[in-house]
């Protein structure tokens, strides 16, 4: 068990880090009307690398070696598949509806924890993931028309998120942040720049901040990410993902119009219910053990 500060500060920057993704996710809606998806995450990773060079500047070559080369290309591949799967989706689902659709990986995040690295899955949090689960099938209304071939996309990025978090828990906790942050940006950057001599379209002056708004959004929430499973076990932060939906549809609003109906509201209070019940068994769990 994590220490109580350690357990609450993983909680909290799960919270940004999601918070971030999902106003990255706004942005890329926009970029992905109009130019091709492989373009826009490409502008993502190759972003990223840019400025993670620039802050480290000559001591960017030492976080290039890492004793787990396979983990990275494996965590690398995660990552990317995941972007690309959520960006393709948005040209077909709303912003709130595929973010509720990728709101299965907390689920697949806590029972991977238990089988492969060996966490604690007790019943308050088993209950917990439920409840939340809950909430996003309250969101996404199953046999409403959401469930369409397309739903396939974001369905993958769950999949995606979920072996990366894995990964990412074991990696983060063994080597800095920055290594896992320069080496993803480095694949997802080589691996889509391949693909864009045929299918580039040149970006107008006046998208080109919202192309290095994403990068910068798309690294800050990595930097949250990777710290927050190297601080905090992943069955316990893993249920705050859900407040993904509650995000995205703040952003729907705010950028597109997409207001909520009441299933959505309701479904929102059930995860955030199902988050601050976590936060609160587990950190008064901790405080137990420390008197």
């Amino acid at each position: 068990m994590a220490p109580k500060t350690d357990m609450s500060r993983g909680i909290a920057l799960m919270l940004l880090s999601i918070l971030i993704f999902t106003a990255m996710d706004a942005v890329a809606k926009g970029l992905v009307a109009r130019y091709p998806t492989n373009q826009v995450v490409f502008a993502r990773f190759a972003g990223q690398f840019v400025l993670v060079m620039i802050l480290l500047n000559a001591r960017a070559p030492q976080y290039f070696r890492t004793k787990h080369p396979a983990l990275h290309v494996w965590r690398s591949a995660f990552q990317l598949g995941s972007a690309a799967f959520f960006f393709a989706s948005l040209n077909y689902i709303g912003l709130a509806e595929a973010t509720a659709l990728t709101d299965i990986n907390p689920v697949l995040i806590t029972l991977g924890a238990a089988l492969f690295l060996g966490e604690k899955l007790g019943p308050r949090r088993i209950a917990a993931v439920v409840c939340a689960m809950v909430g996003a099938l309250i969101v996404i209304r199953p046999g409403a028309g959401i469930f369409t071939p397309a739903a396939l996309l974001p369905i993958g990025c769950a999949l995606s998120f979920a072996a990366n978090a894995l990964i990412t828990r074991y990696v983060g906790a063994r080597e800095p942040v920055w290594t896992p942050l320069l080496l993803a940006a480095l694949f997802g950057t080589v691996v889509t720049g391949l693909t864009l001599p045929w299918s580039f379209v040149a970006p107008a002056w006046s998208d080109m901040p919202l192309f290095l708004g994403m990068a910068v959004l798309g690294t800050l929430g990595q930097l949250c990410l990777i710290r927050a499973f190297s601080l905090a076990e992943a069955s316990v932060i893993a249920p705050f993902a859900y407040s993904g939906i509650v995000f995205a549809t703040l952003w729907g609003v705010l950028f597109y119009n997409e207001y909520p109906d009441r299933y959505t509201i309701l479904g929102a209070l059930v995860i955030v219910s199902s988050g601050l019940y976590v936060w609160h068994r587990e950190t008064q769990a901790a405080r137990r053990k420390t008197v």
